[in-house]
């Protein structure tokens, strides 16, 4: 479990663990030089005695996961951010059914809760409308966007996760999507299965919250997966349709933020470079808007914001 910021929901988070009907795991906290420690370690003192706390300095959730990682005694990690819920029965569902199906890495569903408009809706109910209640993960499937992990629902083989060359602590985010391609890509088995076993936190202050942040950091994984990996003409493809698709995102978020602030300017340029990405009449609608009635179309933002 990676810590940063998070003394409020820990208390929560490792009772959740701590609930467990499979009693045979050990617990590794690592505080990434987290600005509220001294909170965060008075939560933890009832738990010390039954976890292994590590601190180091602020290096992102990636480097603090690898931490975590070469410390682990055990055959399988299961990954759980620091402010999610597990279900009792989480680890026994998941080791259950990696053992069944002869995986390597397994994926769970999680219910969505906290300040989110997807409150109520499951992960794969957003992220993998289409998918079956059992499937294995792929390759392309991944690339594609079609199928998506929830790294609190992951528990994989220790010893895949060091072959591939742990998380890449160069990408400040996003390091889980690019390590579960090198994985897949490795050829390790991996599915998902649609059990509900585990609740998924959201608010204002999440990594995953900024929808323009999180655009650049997908994009920067689809730079290193075309750059470094030797891809199939369908892969590079794919690739390419996806960073299109991501970049038009980037380029909308950016607008809308714009927008907000009065740079109308800046919001031209942003609607007209999504649509160099990825062409629509709605683009391009927006951009006439911006031209003959932006503080119009100002307002009309704010209001349906």
């Amino acid at each position: 479990m990676p810590a940063y910021n998070v003394a409020p929901y820990i208390g929560e988070t490792l009772d959740s663990v701590f609930a467990q009907t499979f009693s045979d795991y050990e617990v590794i906290i690592v505080n990434d030089g987290s600005p509220d420690t001294v909170e965060f370690e008075r939560v933890l003192g009832p738990y010390m005695g039954r976890l292994r706390y590590m601190k180091q300095s602020n290096l992102g959730a990636g480097a603090a996961r690898n931490e975590g990682v070469r410390a682990a005694r055990g055959e399988f990690i299961a990954f759980l951010d620091s402010d999610d819920l597990w279900l009792p029965n989480y680890l026994e569902e998941q080791l259950k059914f990696i053992r069944e199906n002869n995986f390597d890495l397994v994926c769970a569903d999680a219910m969505h809760f906290g300040d989110t408009p997807l409150a109520g809706k499951t992960y794969m109910e957003a992220y993998m409308p289409t998918a079956g209640d059992i499937g294995q993960l792929t390759f392309l499937g991944l690339l594609s966007d079609e199928q998506s992990l929830i790294t609190s629902g992951i528990l994989a083989r220790r010893a895949h996760i060091i072959e591939v060359g742990l998380f890449d602590e160069g990408l400040r985010n996003s390091q889980d999507f690019d390590l579960w391609l090198r994985l897949v890509r490795y050829g390790i088995r991996s599915g998902y299965q649609r059990r509900l076993l585990l609740r998924y936190r959201s608010h204002k202050n999440s990594l995953s919250g900024d929808e323009i942040n999180r655009a650049a950091r997908q994009l920067r994984v689809y730079h290193k997966i075309e750059s470094s990996f030797d891809l199939t003409p369908e892969e590079r493809t794919v690739v390419s349709r996806m960073k299109k698709k991501i970049g038009a995102l980037h380029e909308v978020e950016l607008s809308k933020s714009y927008l907000s602030q009065g740079r109308f300017a800046e919001a031209r340029a942003a609607v007209t470079k999504a649509n160099s990405y990825q062409r629509s009449w709605k683009l391009r609608g927006v951009k006439l808007f911006l031209l003959v009635a932006p503080r119009l179309l100002r307002r009309m933002h704010a209001w349906r914001s």
